[in-house]
């Protein structure tokens, strides 16, 4: 049994794909993206906004025009429970609607919303109230005091519902961080000296000497937040956590500090013009590189897309290598050679966008002749790839934890969940080593390989699938998404050639066995293609396709673009590895078939570029991301191409790969 898809259906769609993505490219030659509008960022950034003008006294016209196009905009978007979702395609929650109250409130507009308010709190009250926001986020403080903290600026919350954050532990030197057991995340340390200090000046402790200690450290613990925030002003890009930051020094008397007037300048800048902000400036390195590993899945398309533009993709490889970091980083302390998800000055290095940056550039070292100008230029370009690749895989190697899988941030912080070694940034920091082994061997990188995969064998869950940490689905309970997981976790296994594992097939039957009956994988019952596509694509509503087939539409059921992409790429590459028939290779093949059929489909349809919220931000924020459905569906139909033409019947991805299958010693 083979795959019986017509290969110029497969060019057709993944052309129509291809030229979506290149028209978002940015005449530099990298993508910016552009994530969703996100009412969580709204209502905290228009109630910073409306603390500021008050607190200074002198309305800016700019900034009060801003935060009446915010209050429109959210008012827009209660829904039908009355509560409020983190994106238009959301489903309500209580974080999300407790901050919406509160920036009504703040900006004075409970009057004209108190329909909207009452409903909103019925909603809050049926999630348990506070005792259900703080239950939501159980031990992990980082985001349920900061809302609460927010509510109580607005005077809706009392301050005594608002736990102390210990301030003053951040004049600790960072390199001792982690072993302070602070009560937030690593990324949240300037939540922690800023929401500290508004509890301390609006409800001081009892104690004389807790209150002494912390009066002492208010000072320095400001110098850290200068330090620790960006030129942009946005700590880490996010308008939350810079909006919690500013409003909190605004409830200080500190409304003119320099971290206040960079913070609410970066706010301006980030507002958009239909009333909204969204959760970060932009994923752009990220989206930059996922592009560019999509497209190389197919080499002798990838060369093509090269050889057409030559000069642009010689400016994509200077701009992703001027993204790495080469200094040491002042908000987590990393050293030089990683890279962060935007080029912007709040991103910070991790794990996950590191390795995205070191495979991109290895395949594009591996093609320097087909855009580099000549031999000269070429060894050139290779040389300065190389020396970033090495400063890149050391970063990697120092930041695997003792647990042998490897955090998004920080080493050694596993506390909370979003400060623990994950399963998709542990595949995916395995994949980077293995792309870089004949060029950077070492027995530690061998070793650290191993163990990464020791790590991902004990995060198997018993039903063969593993979950990712930055990435979830609404739609499932505890809202885990193991699509996305188990499919970046088998691309490691993939790269390795450990295809023929028990861990890995255990694996691979699960992602067979998840296939929806439509064909596709993931999404869920909210998720309705005919409504989500009159909404994003409503130009072609009335279009002879869905004249002459108008229940066609109902073929995509339920599920989504990017999982079912994801998810066809891992069975198509273990098809291009696995020749030999047998009982399971013939499941793969009909699932891999009816994923192909099912993104054909979608891009007929004009439904291959609708996003839907996978993206699983900071403290459980949701995100849509405009790239991730074109990005993850390239993928798919260029690994397709290998299958099922001639010229591309085995893998194309040819990333070095460990000379042994089992495991050394830890």
């Amino acid at each position: 049994m083979e795959l019986n898809i017509d290969p110029h259906a497969i060019q057709k769609s993944l052309q129509k794909v291809t030229d979506q993505i290149l028209d978002l490219r940015t005449p530099d030659g990298h993508w910016t993206g552009e994530l969703s509008s996100s009412a969580l960022s709204t209502a905290t950034a228009i109630s910073a906004m409306a603390f500021y003008i008050e607190a200074t006294g002198e309305p800016d016209s700019e900034l009060l025009n801003q935060v009446d196009a915010g209050i429109h905009w959210l008012a827009g978007q209660q829904n039908p429970d009355g509560g409020f979702g983190d994106t238009s395609l959301s489903h309500s929650n209580i974080a999300t609607t407790m901050l919406a109250i509160a920036a009504m409130h703040a900006c004075g507009r409970a009057d004209e919303h108190e329909h909207q308010i009452a409903s909103a709190q019925r909603y809050v009250d049926t999630q348990g109230g506070i005792d259900g926001l703080k239950k939501r986020y159980g031990n992990d403080k980082t985001f349920a005091v900061p809302i609460l903290a927010h509510c109580a600026m607005a005077g809706i919350v009392p301050w005594k519902e608002v736990s102390a954050f210990p301030f003053e532990a951040a004049c600790v030197p960072q390199r001792f961080y982690n072993l302070m057991q602070l009560p937030v995340v690593s990324y949240a340390v300037p939540a922690l000296v800023a929401i500290g200090q508004a509890k301390f000046v609006n409800d001081p402790p009892w104690n004389p000497i807790s209150r002494t200690i912390r009066k002492l450290c208010v000072t320095p613990s400001l110098k850290v937040l200068e330090r620790m925030q960006p030129a942009s002003g946005g700590f880490l890009e996010a308008v939350p956590l810079t909006s919690f930051v500013s409003m909190a020094l605004i409830k200080c008397g500190r409304h003119n500090h320099p971290v206040v007037e960079s913070g609410i300048r970066f706010l301006r800048e980030s507002f958009r013009e239909e009333g909204t902000w969204p959760i970060d400036t932009n994923l752009a390195t990220w989206g930059t590189t996922l592009t560019v590993n999509a497209f190389a899945n197919n080499k002798t398309f990838f060369h093509q897309q090269l050889a057409a533009e030559p000069e642009t993709w010689r400016q994509c490889v200077d701009w992703i290598l001027s993204c790495q970091n080469k200094t040491r980083h002042p908000f987590t302390g990393a050293n030089p050679g990683g890279w962060g998800w935007t080029d912007l000055s709040g991103a910070v290095p991790d794990a996950d966008d590191t390795p995205g940056a070191l495979i991109a550039i290895r395949t594009l070292h591996d093609s320097t002749d087909l855009w580099c100008e000549d031999e000269t230029s070429a060894e050139m370009v290779r040389s300065s790839i190389c020396s970033a690749s090495e400063e890149g895989v050391k970063w990697l190697l120092d930041l695997q934890n003792r647990d042998s899988g490897w955090p998004t941030f920080c080493k050694g912080w596993g506390k909370f969940p979003f400060d623990r070694s994950g399963s998709d940034i542990t595949a995916h920091s395995i994949r980077a080593l293995l792309a870089w082994k004949t060029h950077h061997d070492s027995p530690r990188l061998t070793k650290a390989i191993d163990r990464g995969f020791r790590y991902l064998e004990r995060q198997q869950r018993a039903d063969g699938s593993w979950l990712p940490l930055w990435f979830g689905n609404q739609d499932t309970e505890d809202e885990i998404n193991p699509w996305y997981g188990t499919a970046k976790v088998l691309l490691a296994y993939a790269d390795a050639k450990l295809f023929d594992t028990e861990t890995a097939k255990f694996g691979l039957e699960w992602v067979v066995e998840s296939q929806n009956e439509d064909g596709g994988w993931g999404g869920g019952d909210s998720l309705n293609w005919a409504a989500l596509r009159a909404t994003f694509k409503p130009e072609f509503t009335e279009t002879e396709l869905i004249e002459t087939e108008p229940n066609r539409i109902d073929r995509l059921g339920h599920s989504s673009v990017e999982e079912t992409a994801l998810c066809t790429e891992i069975l198509l590459r273990y098809l291009a590895e696995r020749k030999t028939p047998d009982p399971f290779r013939n499941q793969v093949v009909a699932a891999a078939n009816a994923g192909i059929n099912w993104l054909i489909t979608a891009v007929e349809l004009e439904c291959i570029s609708i996003h839907w919220p996978i993206g699983f931000y900071f403290a459980k924020l949701w995100y849509y991301e405009q790239m991730y459905p074109l990005i993850f569906a390239a993928g798919a139909l260029t690994q397709a191409l290998n299958t099922v033409t001639e010229s591309g019947t085995s893998s194309t991805n040819d990333a070095p790969v460990p000379q042994q299958t089992t495991y050394a010693n830890e």
